[in-house]
C-alpha cells in the first residue's frame, strides 16, 4: 500500500497542467512543421543562395540550447514591448525551435526521392508543382514519417522547460505538488507516467503508419 498525502485534486491539478503541455505541444508542432515543409523545400531544391542563408539562420536556432532560447525571446517580448503572454512566446519559440529540425528532415525526405522517379513523372508532362504533390510529397513521406515522431515527443519533452518563462505546464504543476507534499519521488513518478500516456498514442499510430506504408 503506497503512503501518500496525494489527493484527486492534486491530479486534477497536474492533469490540467498536462492540458497546457498538449496544447503548447500541438501549436508548436503545427507551426514548426508548416515551417519545416516550406524552408525543407528550399533546402532541396532552392536556389543555391537562398539555401545557403535558410540552413545559416536555422543552424543558429539548432545550435543554442531551448532553454537560452525560450528566455531570450521573452526578455525580447517584455523589451520591445510586443505583449505576447507567456503561452504564445512558448509556442513561437518552440515552432520555431521544432522548425530548424524538420527542414532537415523534409529535405532528407525529398532527396530520397530517385530523380529518376522524378524525371520520368516530368517527361510524362506533370508540372513541378503536380510532380511535388503527387510524386515527391507522398514517397517523402514515408521517409520523413519516423522522424517526424521523434521530434513531435522530444517536442513534448521539451516543452518542460517553459516552466522557465511562467507558464503552469505539467512539469510546473508537479514542482508546486511537491513542494507542499515533499514527495518528490511519488509526485516525479506520476508526472512520468501521465507524459508516457501522452506519449504513447503518438508513437503507436506512427508505427501503425510505417507498417501500413511498408506493406503497400
Amino acid at each position: 500500500m503506497i503512503d501518500t498525502a496525494m489527493t484527486m485534486n492534486d491530479i486534477w491539478f497536474m492533469l490540467r497542467g498536462a492540458g497546457v503541455t498538449l496544447a503548447i505541444t500541438f501549436w508548436a508542432v503545427l507551426g514548426g512543421t508548416i515551417l519545416g515543409i516550406a524552408f525543407g523545400l528550399i533546402r532541396a531544391g532552392g536556389p543555391k543562395w537562398l539555401s545557403i542563408l535558410v540552413g545559416g539562420f536555422l543552424d543558429i536556432f539548432r545550435s543554442v540550447p531551448l532553454l537560452i532560447q525560450l528566455v531570450l525571446f521573452n526578455s525580447f517580448n517584455s523589451i520591445a514591448k510586443i505583449g505576447l503572454p507567456p503561452f504564445q512566446v512558448a509556442c513561437a519559440g518552440l515552432a520555431i525551435y521544432t522548425a530548424a529540425y524538420c527542414t532537415e528532415i523534409v529535405r532528407s525526405g525529398v532527396l530520397a526521392v530517385p530523380q529518376t522517379t522524378r524525371r520520368a513523372a516530368r517527361s510524362l508532362g506533370l508540372s513541378w508543382s503536380q510532380d511535388l504533390t503527387h510524386i515527391v510529397l507522398p514517397m517523402a513521406t514515408r521517409v520523413m514519417l519516423p522522424s517526424w515522431i521523434g521530434l513531435t515527443l522530444g517536442v513534448m519533452k521539451d516543452t518542460a522547460l517553459v516552466l522557465w518563462i511562467g507558464i503552469a505546464e505539467l512539469l510546473k504543476n508537479s514542482q508546486i505538488i511537491i513542494t507542499r507534499l515533499q514527495e518528490p519521488m511519488f509526485v516525479l513518478m506520476v508526472a512520468g507516467l501521465i507524459y508516457f500516456l501522452m506519449s504513447f498514442p503518438i508513437a503507436r499510430v506512427g508505427a501503425h503508419l510505417e507498417k501500413k506504408w511498408q506493406n503497400q
